[in-house]
């Protein structure tokens, strides 16, 4: 039953505030706090001067891989060695045990504060479309409470000789109602090729896409930068991701800038991943050894959005990770030294626009998705990630009971 809800004493940046939502889960108006005389509600609820910022949202995660971490050895410790232990273990994922265990991320995540994430799919010729149909039964088992978009991640190569099967299952994945298309043009034989090709089954689908670009610290990786020149030469304007590019921290300042400025110009959204590319990148490097993480402040310098993800929670590509975004914006600003108010950007408003090609804010018209936090500054919550959050999704505080999908 839609009901008009007025939380009240929040505190929005210097100002304590009443937040009136209307029946319809949008923001319809916000006031001085006690400032209540021309609203009328249904439902009261005190936010006790708890810190609002809109919801959290993860531009990038992998929920058919969630909680994986006990089953699949990575000895190596890198990229290859997970990628390895997985197919080595993959007849043993079910279709059901997919959706148990992305589902039991997206309510960790639904409990942090996140109302919208995107999750890639694996999609391979040996899988089938097994992981992508997992993925959107979890998605509709979870719609009351997170909106969960899945991207297809294409097996390499798809180029050569053997694209052809890959092809073909990528536009059945297109047909069964992915959200977005994606693949690896990093691990492809043809790198390059394989962006074009990718980008071709986007705008053929009409549907956004999201690359894992550049998830490398080779100096000569070049899929972001390739990307950038595809969209600006073709004049492409289109919903476009590219998330990883850890490569061009690789390069001179000078080439990040002349690249930066391409990316901007093509309006790619980048998604920095440090929780799982810190893990997983350098393990052969011990002295000086690079951080491995998109240099995302001359990104930003040029004009680019740049979001920041957590990538993979518990599984061999990262044996960590609590899904929580104030974690992955509290790396931000320790390994990428961006402040607590550019790193929280990143992980909600930059983070919309990576997933929903538009800003969140908190605003008037708005849909009424925001977080309540017990802090006194966005620093203080990004250091102490107080587990005490309200979740308010569609206007609606979420509990556990509202999450109760059995």
């Amino acid at each position: 039953m839609a009901q008009r809800t007025l939380f009240t004493d929040g505190r929005l940046g210097e100002k304590q505030v009443d937040i009136f939502c209307d029946e319809n889960g949008r923001i319809a108006a916000i006031t001085p706090a006690h400032d209540r005389h021309n609203t009328t509600h249904d439902v009261e609820v005190s936010l006790a001067g708890q810190l609002i910022l809109p919801s959290f949202v993860e531009p990038h995660s992998h929920l058919d891989k969630a909680f994986l971490a006990d089953r699949v050895d990575n000895p190596d410790g890198d990229l290859m060695g997970a990628i390895r232990g997985l197919e080595a273990v993959r007849h043993t994922i079910t279709f059901d045990d997919t959706v148990d265990r992305a589902t039991r991320a997206a309510h960790l995540m639904s409990r942090n504060g996140v109302t919208s994430v995107r999750t890639h799919a694996d999609t391979t010729v040996a899988g089938g479309l097994t992981s992508v149909s997992a993925l959107l039964e979890a998605r509709n088992r979870c719609k009351d409470f997170i909106d969960i978009q899945v991207a297809m991640l294409l097996e390499w190569p798809v180029t050569g000789h053997d694209a052809q099967s890959r092809l073909s299952l990528a536009r059945e994945a297109i047909a069964s109602g992915v959200h977005v298309v994606g693949g690896c043009p990093h691990l492809d034989p043809n790198p390059r090729e394989a962006v074009d090709v990718l980008l071709s089954l986007a705008l053929e689908s009409g549907l956004p896409l999201d690359l894992h670009a550049d998830e490398n610290l080779r100096p000569d990786s070049s899929d972001l930068e390739h990307l950038a020149d595809i969209m600006i030469k073709r004049g492409i304007s289109h919903h476009v991701t590219a998330s990883h590019c850890v490569s061009l921290s690789t390069h001179s300042t000078d080439d990040i800038r002349r690249i930066a400025d391409k990316v901007a110009a093509a309006g790619i959204t980048v998604v920095a991943l440090p929780q799982t590319n810190l893990f997983l990148q350098a393990r052969d490097i011990h002295s000086l050894a690079p951080r491995g993480i998109t240099p995302s402040t001359l990104l930003r310098q040029a004009g680019v959005v740049v979001a920041a993800g957590a990538d993979n929670l518990q599984d061999p590509f990262n044996l960590v990770g609590r899904a929580d975004p104030l974690e992955i914006a509290n790396l931000m600003m320790i390994a990428a030294h961006e402040t607590a108010e550019q790193a929280v950007k990143m992980v909600t408003t930059h983070s919309h626009v990576a997933v929903h090609g538009t800003p969140s804010s908190l605003h008037v018209g708005d849909t009424a998705n925001f977080i309540g936090i017990r802090a006194t500054n966005l620093r203080e919550a990004i250091a102490m990630g107080p587990p005490d959050r309200t979740v308010v999704y569609g206007g609606v505080v979420l509990t556990e009971p509202k999450r109760n999908i059995k």
